[in-house]
């Protein structure tokens, strides 16, 4: 059963992965009502919400697109940095709504900030850990409860990722919106793009959760 739950799982983040990728590459061939560039995007959400000290660069790699708090960066992949499509707009402000989140101090940002310096730092471990209690769970029950713990930390933060994507993008939307970046016909487009989006973190959530679920299951089957 649970070799069923982890096939699934890997079978459905590779749809939803094949179905985010399909959208961006269809609405990367649709332009923006004005012409504006992911970076002109940026600049101007940015500026509109009177956010300053946060610097536009890019990245490499696709869909590789993020904010980083620690030194208040917007990162764009090339692709939507210089591209002029409603789907280099709606990452582009998506990611600056997580620059809104900083400045308007957003918990749920907040949070997500704190957790990870420890969940970097154990991740590289966890895993290890993880096996090792498994091959002595019975003489070292605690190693495996160790492991439980740390993994359960990666679980945690998957789960407050969620709001914190869901509001950047809630608040990209409605600003695209309102500055006509969007229109009618587009706007539907950029939402969709951005949704699709979402459930690759909806789909990460789940599936650590239900590995989660099965560490905890052999840790109290071997202590019966």
């Amino acid at each position: 059963m649970i070799w069923i739950i982890f096939i699934g799982f890997a079978l459905l983040s590779w749809l939803v992965s094949y179905q985010l990728k399909s959208r961006f590459k269809a609405y990367g061939k649709i332009p923006t009502a004005n012409g504006m560039s992911g970076r002109d995007v940026a600049e101007q959400m940015l500026r509109d919400h009177g956010i300053q000290g946060v610097k536009i660069g890019t990245v490499s790699g696709q869909l590789s697109d993020h904010y980083n708090p620690a030194n208040k960066t917007v990162n764009l992949s090339h692709d939507v940095y210089y591209g002029h499509s409603i789907a280099a707009a709606a990452v582009a402000a998506h990611e600056c709504g997580h620059a809104v989140q900083h400045a308007d101090a957003y918990e749920w940002l907040g949070l997500r900030s704190k957790l990870v310096p420890i969940v970097s730092a154990t991740s590289k471990y966890t895993m290890w850990i993880l096996l090792a209690g498994i091959f002595t769970v019975q003489r070292f029950p605690a190693i495996l409860l160790f492991g439980i713990i740390l993994f359960g930390l990666t679980t945690l933060f998957s789960f407050i990722t969620l709001p914190v994507e869901i509001n950047a993008s809630s608040r990209a939307l409605a600003w695209l919106k309102t500055t006509g970046i969007t229109t009618t016909q587009t706007q539907g487009k950029a939402q969709d793009a951005l949704k699709w989006a979402a459930y690759t973190y909806v789909v990460a959530a789940l599936a650590s959760l239900a590995t989660l679920f099965y560490y905890i299951l052999i840790f109290i089957g071997a202590r019966r």
